[in-house]
């Protein structure tokens, strides 16, 4: 098969939504990737361009007689439907799965003309219509023209590459690898010819008759396993279809040998214990949007090797191909995804499935797969009858596609665990936000130790922690909410702990390891991100919280200053905190020895700040140092905060020149209790309601909608906080409105 890449010479129509639009209508040169929302889809205000645009190219093909050719695109968001000389070739739902058309019949020999309509459009059919980031539309992914044989491995399944490879590996250090070609008008006397090599040396080959679906399977003796970062040992299978000696298509995949299981106790590769510890990703840059290259596929890759995760939720979709085989070559393992997220659409069950059988046809060789994901927070708005019959239908397709892998989901904190939900795949985890949107930090550790204590057979994970760091916030007393790089830090050194205190976790994955755009947010000071990145949205600056992890996850020697960001600070004494994945640190204090101290991870050090001047700072751990310096100023600086806004209910105001006093009588409820114990009474959960619809009626008012359905389930998920706490994270609550719900509170006897 021959493959061209087209991604140059393409025109830009913005908001042209068919090909017959380009009637006096200006377009843009431009070369693909490209997406047109780099800029909007990240600038805040939920207002980034979601419509259809053009997209038209010139294509001279010198056909030859008996060949078939197709247009391959590798993604393209969200609905697309493409055209040959005005002929439409393809429609093709959902914005991240690869696929075909076969353009033979619509095709000139000489000149012709490609029109693309890419369409990211609010609708009910196709997922992801609701979820916390952008929906960056465009051809974002390459695109190529292939020319093959009428005969040919076959190209019409899913997007799929015509061979799959499955291994096993046996008791005496064997594997049995079984070879499938699928062959599209297989001939007569035509043979599949398979060859197995390792390191460049051929280790098995072999002939089968071709058919429509054929195969041969080899006995490899002396396997090599695919053993994760340790020895991620890849083989390399090569299929040719041949007649009268002559190759007619060929394929070449890459394939691990490799078994993948989960139990009560946690992940388990080749038969060994492998707790699965890492990050989740979305495949976003700063500037650029979904329309990236292999070089920010591969910087992204070694950034998350070099933090020392060695699992990566690709979260919440199909990503490109080429991020998978990376992760097969680099030994991470891999949960993988389709976008059934958020919000269960009464149309678009048939989208969730084909979106399922593209991910794993067209994924199904990559070794680093463990999991396939089939939903992510899907009750959030509240569990229904059609969202668990069609988590059986997906878990059902997945298993008949894919016998060798495991299926699992992402639930959303206030998610029963008794739900039918958490018993239809083969494992599962939860997302908890505990010491960020709701509860304490330590609530992680009690949720997990209750769900042990109820379910002790049964296997669950993390699937989502995290909390947010704006790089220019920080401060010496960090609090929840305040989005310091010292409160994250502080989350993160918890957590870390929590999960290493609990290895039966079979999977935990970090959000995020990179800030990615959510266009509708607001937070920290920062319009249009989620900020809960270990690494900023343009990949320049790791937070300290990277280095944290990496002293926990990474064998490669380092020392860490952190909040050398904070560098005037309003205190005779500060703290000076150093990561290291050494056993001993060594503290210099301008040019002199300060102190020394032996532990894991995380050292402190109290140290004096000059009055005048600077004061310099240098860790040594082994053959690694680091240097910070830090000025002591006369007050607090205000840029290291956010501005002032309700962080907490002030006892009383005065308004007009009346005094307005806030009562706490006891044995009724005020703005200081927390949401569980008020929503536990029937008046109490009434009044709850009631504020929150009058929130979301003032939300919708301002343009700004909640991407879910208030429900008790939610109020459920923010159960650990108090009124008080939730109007400071609201930011800008006005006190008399506080001081009238206070009021009301106050009229309700607790229990």
């Amino acid at each position: 098969m021959k493959r061209t890449l087209i991604n140059d010479g393409w025109t830009f129509y913005k908001g042209v939504g068919t090909p017959d639009g380009v009637k006096g209508a200006v377009g843009e040169k431009r070369n693909l990737p490209h997406t047109w929302n780099n800029l909007d889809g990240q600038d805040g205000g939920g207002d980034y361009l979601r419509c259809a645009c053009l997209y038209t190219r010139p294509l001279t093909v010198r056909k030859t007689a008996g060949r078939a050719y197709y247009l391959e695109f590798k993604g393209v968001s969200s609905i697309a439907e493409a055209y040959v000389n005005g002929v439409r070739v393809v429609r093709h739902e959902g914005g991240f799965g690869a696929f075909r058309a076969d353009v033979t019949a619509a095709l000139a020999d000489g000149e012709n003309t490609i029109a693309v309509v890419a369409d990211n459009s609010p609708n009910d059919y196709v997922y992801p219509q609701s979820a916390d980031f952008t929906f960056f539309g465009g051809i974002y992914r390459d695109v190529y023209l292939l020319e093959a044989g009428e005969s040919r491995l076959d190209l019409d399944y899913y997007g799929g590459s015509g061979v799959t490879v499955t291994s096993v590996p046996q008791a005496d250090g064997s594997a049995e690898v079984a070879v499938r070609a699928f062959v599209t008008s297989p001939r007569a006397g035509q043979k599949v010819r398979v060859r197995l090599v390792f390191a460049g040396e051929e280790v098995a080959a072999g002939e089968v008759a071709a058919a429509e679906k054929c195969g041969i399977t080899f006995t490899v003796r002396d396997a090599h396993l695919w053993e994760g970062r340790k020895n991620p040992a890849l083989y390399t299978a090569e299929v040719s279809l041949v007649a009268d000696g002559e190759t007619v298509d060929d394929r070449t995949t890459e394939f691990g040998i490799r078994t993948v299981a989960v139990d009560k106790d946690g992940f388990v590769l080749n038969g060994r214990r492998y707790p699965l510890r890492g990050v989740c990703r979305h495949q976003d840059r700063q500037d650029m949007g979904w329309a990236i290259t292999m070089k920010e596929h591969e910087e992204d890759a070694a950034l998350i090797c070099e933090v020392g995760a060695n699992t990566v939720r690709l979260a919440h979709y199909q990503q490109d191909e080429r991020f998978y085989s990376l992760c097969d070559r680099l030994g991470l393992v891999v949960w993988a995804e389709i976008p059934y997220i958020s919000a269960h659409l009464e149309r678009g069950d048939a989208n969730a499935e084909n979106q399922l059988r593209e991910l794993i046809v067209q994924n199904f060789n990559h070794p680093s797969i463990a999991v396939w994901g089939l939903s992510n927070e899907i009750t959030i708005g509240g569990e229904k009858p059609e969202i668990v019959a069609l988590h059986r239908r997906l878990n059902d397709i997945a298993h008949s596609l894919d016998p060798t892998r495991l299926t699992t989901v992402a639930n959303v904190t206030m998610l029963d665990p008794d739900s039918e939900l958490t018993r239809i795949t083969d494992t599962m985890s939860y997302n908890h936000y505990f010491g960020w949107y709701m509860g304490m930090v330590e609530d992680n550790a009690k949720w997990f130790d209750d769900f042990r204590a109820r379910y002790p057979d049964r296997p669950v994970g993390i699937s989502e922690y995290g909390c947010e760091a704006v790089l220019r916030l920080h401060s010496s007393a960090p609090k929840q909410g305040d989005y310091s790089e010292e409160y994250q830090a502080y989350y993160h050194e918890n957590l870390l702990r929590i999960i290493e205190e609990r290895p039966y976790l079979w999977a935990t994955h970090l959000w995020n390891m990179f800030d990615f755009a959510v266009d509708g947010r607001s937070e920290g000071g920062v319009s249009g991100r989620n900020n809960k990145g270990l690494v900023t949205y343009d990949r320049k600056t790791k937070k300290d919280s990277f280095y944290l992890y990496k002293a926990a996850w990474s064998d490669e020697p380092f020392v860490h200053i952190a909040s050398k960001r904070y560098v005037k600070r309003a205190e005779k004494v500060t703290k000076v905190k150093v990561y290291s994945n050494q056993s001993e640190v060594v503290l210099f204090v301008d040019g002199r020895e300060f102190a020394r101290k032996t532990g894991k991870r995380v050292f402190e050090f109290a140290v004096p700040l000059r009055l005048l001047g600077a004061t310099r700072v240098t860790a040594v751990a082994g053959e690694c140092r680091d240097e910070a310096v830090f000025r002591r100023v006369r007050k607090p600086v205000a840029d290291y905060a956010l501005p002032p806004e309700s962080t907490e209910v002030v006892n009383w105001f005065e308004k007009d020149g009346v005094r307005y006093e806030f009562e706490y009588p006891e044995g009724r409820f005020s703005v200081k209790d927390k949401i569980g114990d008020i929503i536990a009474t029937e008046e109490g959960e009434a009044l709850i309601m009631s504020l929150a619809e009058k929130a979301v009626a003032e939300m919708k008012a301002r343009g700004r909608e909640l991407p879910f359905k208030l429900s008790k389930g939610l109020l459920r998920l923010v159960s650990g906080m108090t009124v008080e706490s939730i109007a400071a994270k609201a930011g800008g609550v006005p006190a008399e409105y506080l001081y009238n719900v206070n009021k009301e509170l106050n009229k309700i006897e607790k229990k």
